[in-house]
């Protein structure tokens, strides 16, 4: 727990415990919001390929996770440690410019 809590900069246990909540919490919480909105839009397995649906589920899924993100860490008192995660995710991903608040000029 000592190294995890110094590589997220995290100061208690609890820190750490609730990050793992988080992320577990998250992860089920995106995949259960992404199936009515797959149902929605009349995709399944059986309407398409598998081949097909499922990356698109995928791709349904990452959004609201990373947008529910934050939320579900504040509810766990973690929102700081899950902003800066974002910024720092979405920069490596090359999205780095939906959080610059420098303004060009």
């Amino acid at each position: 727990m000592e190294k995890l809590k110094e590589r997220w900069g995290l100061k208690t246990n609890w820190d750490v415990i609730a990050v793992f909540i988080v992320f577990s919490i998250n992860g089920s919480f995106a995949a259960w919001v992404a199936k009515p909105i797959t149902h929605f839009l009349g995709l399944s397995p059986e309407t398409i390929s598998p081949w097909i649906y499922y990356p698109l589920r995928f791709l349904l899924i990452f959004p609201i996770y990373q947008t529910t993100l934050p939320i579900v860490g504040w509810l766990f008192g973690q929102f700081k440690f899950f902003w800066e995660f974002e910024k720092k995710f979405l920069g490596r991903l090359g999205l780095g410019f939906l959080f610059n608040s420098k303004k060009n000029g």
